[in-house]
Formats: C-alpha cells, sequence, structure tokens
C-alpha cells in the first residue's frame, strides 16, 4: 500500500485528505500543519509521496521544498494547493516538486497522481501546463538562466518525454510503446542529458521552454 504524507495547516483539509485516501486504499502514515513539523514528520514516517499545501503560517511549502533537497531527502513531493498563479507555479516546480494539483481534483485524479509520483513518475494538472506556457511566452523561463542548450531528441526520445508530461511511469510508458522497460530508463536517461535536466519534472519544463512540447 503506498504511504503518503499530509501536509496542510488546515486540521479539517487534512482530516478530509485523510478519509478520502483511505477510501481509495492509500494509507496516510503522518499529518503535519507547517513546513518544519513536515520535516519530522517525513524523517520518521519515510513516506513514498508527500502532499504538501503551499501557504501555510510561518515555514510553508516552498521553505519545505527547499529544506528537502538540502538534506538530500528524495520523497516524491505533490504540491496539492487552491493557488495556481504562474510565479507560484515555478517556484513550486523549481525547488523540487514532483507534481502540481490543485484541491478541486476528484479522488481518482489525487489517487492517480499519488501512485504516479510513488512509481518515479511526475503529474502537473493541463490547466497548470497552460499557465506554464503563458508564463513562457510572458517572458520567464521555467528552467532558469544559463539553461544548456537543447540537442536534437530522436522521435522516440519525444513519444517517451510526452508521456513522461504527462505524468506515465517507467511501467506505463513501456507498456504504451512495446518497450522494455529497461529501454525506457535508458530513454529517460538520454533525454535528462540532452536537455541539461536534473530531473524528469525539469526535462519537462526545459522541453515546454524549447518549444519540443506543445
Amino acid at each position: 500500500m503506498t504511504r503518503v504524507v499530509v501536509v496542510d495547516d488546515q486540521t479539517l483539509v487534512r482530516q478530509g485528505i485523510r478519509t478520502l485516501l483511505e477510501v481509495a486504499e492509500v494509507e496516510v502514515a503522518g499529518e503535519a500543519d507547517d513546513g518544519q513539523s513536515a520535516l519530522d514528520v517525513i524523517a520518521e514516517t519515510a513516506p513514498d509521496v508527500v502532499l504538501l499545501d503551499l501557504r501555510m503560517p510561518r515555514y510553508d511549502g516552498i521553505w519545505t521544498l527547499h529544506r528537502l533537497r538540502e538534506r538530500g531527502v528524495e520523497v516524491p513531493v505533490l504540491v496539492l494547493t487552491t493557488f495556481d498563479d504562474d510565479s507560484l507555479v515555478l517556484d513550486a516546480l523549481h525547488a523540487g516538486a514532483r507534481g502540481y494539483l490543485l484541491k478541486d481534483v476528484t479522488l481518482e485524479q489525487l489517487t492517480r497522481a499519488v501512485h504516479t509520483l510513488a512509481g518515479g513518475g511526475t503529474l502537473i494538472a493541463p490547466s497548470i501546463t497552460d499557465r506554464l506556457l503563458r508564463a513562457i511566452r510572458s517572458g520567464r523561463s521555467p528552467v532558469g538562466a544559463g539553461a544548456a542548450s537543447v540537442k536534437e531528441l530522436t522521435e522516440r526520445e519525444r513519444e517517451v518525454l510526452r508521456l513522461v508530461a504527462e505524468g506515465y511511469n517507467n511501467r506505463e510508458i513501456s507498456a504504451a510503446l512495446f518497450l522494455a522497460e529497461g529501454t525506457v530508463k535508458n530513454h529517460v536517461s538520454t533525454i535528462l542529458l540532452k536537455l541539461g535536466a536534473r530531473d524528469r519534472t525539469n526535462a519537462v519544463l526545459r522541453a515546454l521552454h524549447e518549444g519540443i512540447l506543445r
């Protein structure tokens, strides 16, 4: 069973998410009401995924993402928030979030996102992807200054990257493209190298920026 930690400053929201996830057979291993308590709970429970709100008093979600990275904690973080402005989305993804959903998602969408991140994938709501594209057109690059030059991707690598952008993990990509899972892993590694990206989420952002994905 996939285990998650829910981080949100509102007790009623945490309880509601816990109840819903338990119906979907996702175990809530712990809860936290701000970033500092989240770090403690994550260290104690070693969850498969963290569900993280962004706007919290004292230590917020962006602060938490930075502290997790500094400590070398590689647990996948799914941002679950009511805020969808461009700057906040980009800040969260830059800080290491592997997924970004709004709180108006269905239980099915939420559980799919949890399992996707637990399986090594990424997932960004389509409406958020639209906002990223608008941010790019407005002149704010999601990959930051000094990004590596993008080399030519093969058609197969583009197919894999499109599925990565849709939140597929390696096993799902393997099934969709009729490839061995090891072959998919090799393609993903090559894509990261060619795009100069540190992880799958950053690869998607760079591809959006360069017009590889639409």
